[in-house]
C-alpha cells in the first residue's frame, strides 16, 4: 500500500509491529515545510467530514509544527494568537459579515 504523505514520528514502529515494514525518507526542510502544508489541508478536511475533536487536534499538532518549522515556538504562537484576540477579538459572537459600505 502506497501512502506518500508526512506521518506522525510513532506511525513507523507501529507499522512494524503489526508485521510490515515501512518504507520512509527524511524530508528536506524545504520538503517538510510543502508537506506540512500538505497535511494541514488533508487535516482540516478530515476535521470538515467527521467534525471530530482528534482531528482539531490533529489541526492543532500540524499547526504547532509547521510554526516550529518556520523557527517560530509554540509560546510565541500562542502570544501572537492572544494578541491578535485582544485586538480583533475571537469568533463567539458568530457574526458572519456581509458587505461594508462607505458612511456618508
Amino acid at each position: 500500500m502506497k501512502y506518500k504523505k508526512l506521518v506522525r514520528d510513532n506511525i513507523p514502529d507501529m507499522i512494524e509491529k503489526e508485521g510490515y515494514v515501512p518504507k520512509t525518507q527524511i524530508l528536506s526542510d524545504e520538503e517538510y515545510l510543502r508537506a506540512l502544508d500538505k497535511k494541514l489541508c488533508e487535516e482540516v478536511r478530515e476535521y470538515r467530514r467527521s467534525g471530530e475533536i482528534e482531528e482539531l487536534a490533529d489541526i492543532l499538532e500540524v499547526v504547532y509544527a509547521a510554526a516550529q518549522a518556520r523557527g517560530y515556538s509554540a509560546e510565541e504562537l500562542m502570544r501572537i494568537k492572544t494578541e491578535k484576540q485582544a485586538e480583533r477579538g475571537g469568533f463567539s459572537k458568530k457574526i458572519f459579515l456581509i458587505s461594508k459600505l462607505k458612511k456618508g
